[in-house]
């Protein structure tokens, strides 16, 4: 596959003030030696907490900050040499964008059009950027009447007005309610399937596994581990857990004769089982029905995302 973004070795550091630097740390490190592609057409996403070095990143590729050192092409081009000629051909959704709140949104995207040339072949049959994210019908109405999924949505409707090759989304969701996240990620395969490279940064772990064919997980600067999230998952995290409640006490020495059974947390009357795979359910039912244990609430967990950032870092994930 063709690689639209090559990253090696970057690196970003800022002075610390004396105050805070007096144990001897005259600069934090906020992206630390990082290197990594994105390949044309997927949905790439870096994920990790907040202060992950996420933002910085982003912000260094789309040529809005300066790395430290270490090496950025995009599109071929370098993102300090080039950066004019880069900024033509990306979008770019900030985490947080401002407004004239009282134009329309016609009026609002024909302002930031007027600040591109026209893409070759782009012409009046081509589909609007209104359309696109389905805010066709408030083309009129002021930016201030728009809820906030309609104002995340329309801040991606202007990151594409120079139909851009590759677009940047900086936590698209932040702040939006479940139902407004999820109306967002369709938009966003929706674009990626009009053959739209997109990376994005994101703290939801649900988002990453569902949108992204390749994240990132980041964690204080550096890049733990990047592959596709499946992957990720099969790879770092072994078990499939099981969770029920028991009527009497057992004692976790029932399971132990059971080989598909690698961890058990058992404290009355909740008993958690961590299992190879899902097809070694039956050899749990069918114990506890041998033994004429009366069970309830029985619940099937398979790995995510989260699971794999607590393997690799040993701390749950939004652990300060």
């Amino acid at each position: 596959m063709e690689k639209v973004i090559e990253i090696q070795n970057l690196t970003k550091t800022y002075p610390l003030a004396k105050k805070l630097g007096r144990q001897g740390n005259k600069f934090l490190t906020a992206v630390n030696g990082i290197s990594f592609s994105v390949e044309k057409g997927e949905i790439f996403g870096l994920l990790g907490p907040n202060g992950a070095g996420k933002t910085t990143t982003l912000e260094i590729i789309e040529g809005l900050k300066r790395q430290t050192s270490g090496k950025v092409a995009i599109l071929g081009l370098d993102n300090i040499a080039d950066a004019e000629e880069v900024k033509k051909r990306i979008g770019v959704q900030l985490q947080s964008s401002q407004y004239l709140h009282h134009l329309s949104l016609k009026e609002l995207l024909d302002l930031f059009s007027s600040f591109y040339k026209q893409p070759k072949g782009a012409g009046t049959n081509s589909t609007s950027p209104l359309q696109v994210v389905n805010l066709e019908d408030k083309a009129s109405e002021e930016f201030a009447s728009l809820s906030g999924g309609q104002k995340q949505r329309f801040a991606i409707a202007v990151s594409l007005v120079n139909r851009p090759e590759i677009l940047f989304l900086d936590e698209p969701t932040t702040g939006l309610d479940p139902a407004a996240r999820r109306s967002l990620w369709g938009l966003i395969k929706k674009i990626n399937a009009e053959g739209i490279t997109i990376v994005l940064t994101t703290h939801y772990m649900e988002e990453a596994e569902f949108l992204c064919h390749h994240v990132a997980i980041m964690d204080q600067g550096k890049i733990l581990e990047i592959d596709q999230p499946k992957k990720l998952i099969d790879r770092l995290s072994e078990t499939t857990q099981v969770s029920f409640f028991t009527e009497g006490r057992i004692t976790p020495e029932l399971f132990t004769a059971l080989p598909e059974v690698k961890k058990i947390h058992a404290s009355y009357p909740k008993v958690i089982l961590e299992i190879s795979s899902l097809d070694k359910i039956s050899a749990i039912v069918n114990l506890l029905k041998k033994e004429g244990i009366a069970f309830y609430g029985f619940m099937v967990k398979t790995a995510t995302l989260e699971d794999v950032y607590l393997e690799l870092t040993g701390k749950e994930y939004g652990e300060e």
